[in-house]
């Protein structure tokens, strides 16, 4: 399916690894232009030397810019002020007890994984509204409707960006711009690769019994019955950002592997 993004310029937030390149390697193989976006130049450049390895027409630039601060934000905004497709896909985790979690943990999720977008989305916007055309997407997850109990302050991040989807699509009714949240379940990124390692090692399992256990105790919900990959929720994404996808809009777009039992 030809999703007839040649001539669009993509930023993808967060996407020298996970899911955040696979959604960069997704849409260069559509023909947009993508800017790779990392914290480092050594991970922007091996991102961009791997996407070019399956991507040999890839039309791809780097963006080194740590997004976890407004200056950061602001920065990257400077460096490349046009784009068509914003994918908001920058964000933290980690499991913690809830009478654990000190302010500054709290404050720094809303600073990355909900503030980053609207600093984002608010300077695109402009340019989006005069061109009449525009997407913007969402990483959010599956943790945002049914907050995990082993971190309350991921999910309570997650319901926000949501909430932000949807209320930005509200105020680009009747536009060319869509703006949607997508929602993955467990996904083997790289951030939850070392999760799992570390917790069956200290199980004392297998990666693959560890896998198994977490779907049966933490997930059971699931249908899938294993971590999607990357790839699986990148193409849900990369349609949401294409001309083909522009009865789209203000949807919280499940990839979670039929972990939400709701109908809707």
């Amino acid at each position: 399916m030809n999703l007839r993004l040649d001539g669009k310029t993509a930023l993808v937030t967060g996407s020298t690894a996970g899911i955040g390149y696979a959604i960069a390697e997704g849409l260069a193989a559509q023909g947009a232009r993508v800017i790779v976006n990392g914290r480092t130049q050594a991970r922007v450049d091996d991102a961009i030397r791997n996407i070019k390895a399956t991507q040999s027409n890839a039309q791809l630039v780097g963006a080194v810019a740590d997004l976890g601060t407004a200056a950061g934000a602001d920065l990257l905004v400077k460096a490349h002020p046009n784009v068509d497709v914003l994918v908001n896909n920058v964000g933290v985790f980690a499991p913690k007890p809830f009478e654990e979690i000190p302010d500054a943990d709290w404050l720094r999720f809303f600073e990355v994984n909900v503030m980053l977008g609207v600093r984002l989305a608010r300077a695109y916007l402009p340019q989006m509204r005069k061109a009449n055309w525009g997407r913007i997407i969402f990483i959010s997850s599956e943790s945002g409707v049914q907050i995990p109990v082993e971190m309350i302050h991921y999910g309570v991040t997650k319901t926000a960006q949501i909430a932000l989807a949807r209320g930005i699509a509200e105020s680009v009714a009747g536009t060319g711009i869509t703006v949607n949240s997508v929602l993955p379940g467990p996904t083997k990124s790289e951030g939850i690769e070392t999760f799992v390692a570390e917790l069956a090692k200290n199980a004392g399992i297998s990666e693959a019994d560890f896998e198994k256990q977490f779907f049966a105790t933490m997930r059971p919900t699931s249908l899938l019955k294993r971590f999607a990959t990357p790839e699986e929720v990148a193409n849900m994404v990369v349609y949401v950002c294409s001309p083909a996808a522009s009865a789209t809009n203000g949807a919280a777009l499940r990839v979670d592997g039929g972990v939400i039992r709701a109908i809707l």
